[in-house]
């Protein structure tokens, strides 16, 4: 794997106080990538001792960060948020390894994108969570998103590694 993206200098367009959450949000995408690489389809929905499977952690890092980045807008979810979030873990037969990181790649790059956006100076606005609107400030919903992330990335390659030991030796540090 490359230089980890935090000691590899800013990331375009990405204001310098949001360069950390660019920068693990990134390098999840990254870790997961270099994980899952022979990762075989058919062992996405294994939990083993009961964890939750790697397709669900695939699912639900692109899932938590469409939620959260709505929120960062000021927006509340649309029914379509919440039908993924209810599908968020349920087996299914057509999901691939392929179409889980092609979708973690779309929310990363829109995610990104949402960054270089945010202007600096609003961070410390109140924004509002869940059905509850519970208040936050834009930067931490931003931060959350970004540990959020990195909590389930290790959890997915912790399961990956038992799952599939040989195919991932290397990529976890």
């Amino acid at each position: 794997m490359q230089t980890e993206f935090w000691l590899s200098g800013p990331q375009p367009g990405i204001p310098t106080l949001l360069q950390p959450v660019a920068h693990a949000i990134l390098q999840s995408e990254a870790e997961i990538n270099d994980a899952l690489n022979n990762f075989p389809d058919t062992a996405l929905w294994e939990r083993p001792s009961g964890v939750a499977s790697v397709a669900f952690h695939l699912q639900h890092i692109a899932g938590v960060q469409d939620r959260l980045f709505s929120y960062a807008l000021g927006a509340t979810l649309s029914s379509d948020q919440f039908e993924y979030l209810k599908k968020e873990g349920t087996p299914d037969d057509n999901i691939t390894v392929g179409k889980l990181l092609q979708h973690l790649h779309h929310q990363t790059e829109k995610s990104i994108q949402q960054l270089k956006n945010t202007d600096e100076k609003s961070l410390t606005e109140v924004r509002y969570v869940g059905r509850k609107k519970i208040a936050t400030t834009l930067m931490g919903i931003l931060f959350h998103a970004a540990e959020h992330t990195m909590r389930h990335t290790g959890q997915l390659l912790v399961t990956a590694k038992i799952i599939n030991p040989i195919s991932n030796e290397d990529n976890i540090h």
